[in-house]
């Protein structure tokens, strides 16, 4: 078995405005690293489908999932809140980013992959269950953790979110989730600006002060993460990959490198192979300085492929 990359054109459409920070490049670069690292044949390729109804209200209310077909624009562009706004391709490049997770769990606990990465735009660890924000549509990992719970029956998933912002998003929908573990590492204070106190199999924040580096991060991960996801034993484990806690990226403060994001992804490895039969999904969120993102999302996929 062999990684996935699970991707669609449709979410290079999809553009908030000219000259975004999150913008359409961001697929089209790491495809480019992937291919010139020669990894890119060695991966499995598939397209994303577009998520269902159901699987979306696995995380939203129907009255949202509703308001954002709504709101999708057959021109022009539609603003949600001063951060995300859709276009005419947004709706589907969404359902596409919603559906990879979907897929990816259903091919990683089918045996058909090892692993996968979910090549896709837009990110989705800001949606909260009743609104759109922070460049976020649909809560896409939140979305695939609850498809693995209630279709392939396991009891125990974490969500890993190393993203720089704070994954408010995934928190707000997953609150009270006693099957999931929610992990989040985040630059603080900063955008979105709270988070919720931790609490014992349910949640660990670990926020970082603006001029954290590489010992800072890997510390907290070791002190904080580590040994509540190894209790929790989870069955499945779920990869928010933001890459914006770089220190080439121009969104924040936190001065990782590239050999961080080698290391974080040996850790969700490892503590994968204990537990949950070397079962992940990882899904793309932020990740702005071009080069740097291209790098480090593929030495993450590297890593996942044991190279």
């Amino acid at each position: 078995m062999s990684t996935v990359l699970i991707s669609h054109r449709d979410c290079v459409g999809h553009e908030i405005s000219a000259g975004h920070p999150e913008c359409p490049q961001r697929i089209d670069v790491i495809n480019d690293q992937l291919m010139k690292q020669e990894i890119y044949d060695y991966l499995q390729h598939r397209d994303a489908p577009r998520a269902t109804r159901e699987q979306l209200m696995l995380a939203h209310s129907e009255a949202y999932v509703d308001l954002i077909h709504q709101k999708a624009p057959s021109s022009g562009t539609v603003q949600l809140d001063p951060d995300t706004a859709m276009n005419v391709h947004s709706l589907d490049a969404s359902l596409r980013a919603a559906g990879a997770g979907v897929l990816a769990v259903d091919m990683v606990c089918g045996g058909d992959a090892k692993n996968a990465f979910c090549l896709t735009r837009p990110p989705g660890h800001h949606a909260e269950r009743i609104q759109a924000m922070g460049f976020c549509f649909f809560g896409n990992i939140a979305i695939a953790a609850r498809h693995a719970v209630k279709e392939h029956g396991l009891e125990r998933v974490a969500i890993l979110d190393f993203d720089v912002h704070h994954g408010n998003g995934t928190e707000d929908i997953v609150d009270g989730d006693p099957t999931i573990l929610f992990c989040s590492s985040f630059q603080y204070p900063f955008y979105p600006g709270n988070y919720r106190e931790n609490v014992l199999n349910q949640r660990v924040n670990v926020p970082l002060a603006a001029g954290s580096n590489s010992a800072d991060f890997r510390h907290a991960i070791t002190e904080h993460w580590l040994p509540a996801i190894e209790e929790f034993e989870p069955q499945m484990i779920f990869v928010s990959a933001g890459f914006d806690a770089h220190a080439e990226d121009p969104l924040a403060n936190i001065s990782l490198v590239d050999d961080d994001y080698v290391w974080i992804t040996s850790q969700i490895m490892q503590i994968a192979e204990r537990h949950a039969q070397g079962r992940i999904v990882s899904m793309l969120e932020g990740g702005y300085a071009l080069p740097a993102l291209s790098r480090c999302a593929t030495a993450h996929v590297r890593g996942l492929m044991k190279l």
